[in-house]
């Protein structure tokens, strides 16, 4: 068994209902085992600033599909939302991202884990803390280590796990 660390996003037509919806989906998808999720949190947008905040969350589940199908199947789950990509960094109904995907190290032109920006993130950080505070990252640092590096002071709980 695979075990995967995903980002969900949303900012688009009620950004919590779509959030919500992903996880149930995804929480009882035949190719996913003990799907756990973090706290649901609001933050800022990365990059153009003219679009609404986000709703953040990160979940964990074991898959036995290997990285690309994973991939796929979160596409699926996006498409089954409407995901549309107007923009680069630009609002969305759903985003979702792989992080981690075990301890693997995957360059591939439509997949790179981990994630290249998870470290920088707050709302990726803060939520992984919220599942795997001691998760030894590919730098050889804990997700607690991180969290406590990152400004999060913009995240604000708006639903607890």
């Amino acid at each position: 068994m695979n075990k995967v660390y995903i980002g969900l996003g949303s900012n688009l037509e009620n950004p919590l209902a779509q959030l919500k919806s992903a996880i149930e989906q995804l929480s009882k998808h035949g190719d996913i085992a003990n799907f756990t999720c973090s706290n649901i949190y609001s933050s800022k947008p990365v990059g153009p600033q003219d679009q609404p905040d986000y709703v953040n969350a990160v979940a964990c589940f074991e898959t036995e599909l290997d990285g690309i199908a994973t991939l796929d199947l979160l596409q699926s789950v996006e498409q089954d939302h409407q995901r549309v990509r107007e923009r680069h960094w630009g609002p969305r109904t759903l985003d979702l991202d792989i992080l981690l995907f075990n301890q693997d190290t995957i360059d591939l032109p439509r997949l790179n884990v981990p994630h290249p920006f998870m470290l920088v993130r707050g709302f990726v950080i803060r939520p992984l803390f919220d599942l795997a505070p001691e998760l030894l990252l590919h730098n050889g640092k804990t997700v607690a280590e991180h969290v406590t590096q990152l400004d999060t002071s913009d995240l604000v709980t708006i639903e607890e796990a």
